[in-house]
């Protein structure tokens, strides 16, 4: 006689056997993560689309989980936001806090890494990067300073007149681009040191850092084409799409090319979604898009830009959050122990 015990019991087996134990979604048997980065999307414009039915991906993603609102905490640009969402970090940790006050990330402390580091040598972790500048690996430099600039510097600092050789020290980075660079003196000579971008340190704890490729559309093409070579791996993808940014910056938040650059995220989006589809391992592939800050209302900046989102096919994501909850919502559902991580984590998890 078959009792309720033995259906149990049987239920049981095809639930594990299937990869769901009992009480879980059937995502929890994820193995593999796609994180998308729609650089500069702004979440109203995003929902506006979605209204209108441009969004077929992220639509067709948010209907098997859900999207959550992110509200931004700090400043509102690429290098502290991209940089949160990586580590699940705050500035005072990562020394990450805008685009022009930053130094290399602390080894080990990116998703991409961990996940590794947890996993082992068999698991691949990769960055496919559309932006060069603020989403950068570059190694620190020092620059000695041409003896007429320097000759300048030192005329005004023995003046006494600290305000204006600030002023001039400030507008001769700035006009020579060097992000970040701070100068210095030494045996009697002068230098900018510029630090290490964030990423200089975590690129060498993943397979592949791969930035600078600006188009939506070669983002798209060399993640299919990684995909296609880790098809028998288990992997974590920071795939980065660069357009909406620049197309907001060049032609402002309301223009039809901003519209159209976040249908381009979308459309590429949804071709890599495909492809895991004809891998056959979507079913155990959690998909994460989100943005790094939004845009100012029709202008052509993100100054005060807190507004956007977390969009995903997972199931189980249930709230509201910040940058820095990325991180460990991810790490949360691939079994990763956060209490174990030091330092611990300034995120928290965004799922029941």
């Amino acid at each position: 006689m078959i009792t309720r015990r033995h259906l149990q019991l049987l239920l049981a087996f095809f639930l594990s056997a299937a990869g769901v134990s009992h009480g879980q979604s059937p995502t929890d048997g994820a193995k593999n993560v796609i994180l998308f980065g729609w650089d500069g999307a702004q979440r109203n414009h995003v929902n506006e689309l979605l209204e209108r039915g441009e969004l077929s991906t992220l639509k067709a993603l948010i209907a098997e989980g859900a999207m959550a609102p992110i509200d931004v905490q700090g400043v509102t640009d690429t290098k502290a936001g991209w940089t949160q969402i990586l580590t699940g970090y705050g500035p005072e940790i990562t020394g990450v806090y805008s685009n022009s006050r930053y130094q290399p990330i602390p080894m080990g402390y990116t998703i991409g890494e961990r996940l590794k580091q947890f996993f082992g040598p068999d698991f691949v972790a990769v960055a496919v990067i559309g932006k060069r500048g603020h989403v950068d690996d570059d190694p620190p430099q020092r620059i000695q300073l041409d003896p007429k600039t320097a000759s300048e510097i030192r005329a005004l600092r023995q003046a006494r007149r600290p305000m204006r050789a600030t002023r001039f020290e400030r507008q001769l980075l700035r006009d020579r681009n060097w992000v970040g660079g701070k100068i210095v003196e030494e045996k009697g000579v002068l230098y900018v040191d510029i630090p290490g971008k964030p990423y200089f340190l975590s690129k060498d704890g993943m397979d592949l850092f791969i930035n600078g490729l600006v188009e939506n559309a070669k983002v798209g093409k060399k993640t299919l084409e990684l995909l296609e070579g880790y098809q028998n791996k288990r992997f974590f993808f920071f795939v980065h799409f660069a357009e909406v940014d620049h197309s907001g910056h060049r032609w402002g938040e309301n223009s039809k090319e901003y519209n159209d650059a976040l249908i381009s995220c979308d459309v590429w989006t949804g071709k890599i979604v495909e492809k895991l589809k004809q891998m056959r391992v979507y079913d155990k592939t959690l998909i994460y898009v989100t943005a790094d800050h939004g845009f100012d209302e029709g202008r052509k900046q993100h100054r005060d830009a807190p507004f956007v989102f977390l969009a995903t096919n997972d199931k189980l994501l249930s709230r509201a959050g910040t940058r820095a909850d990325v991180t460990p919502t991810i790490l949360a559902r691939l079994g990763i122990d956060l209490g174990k991580i030091d330092p611990p984590l300034s995120g928290h998890p965004l799922i029941r």
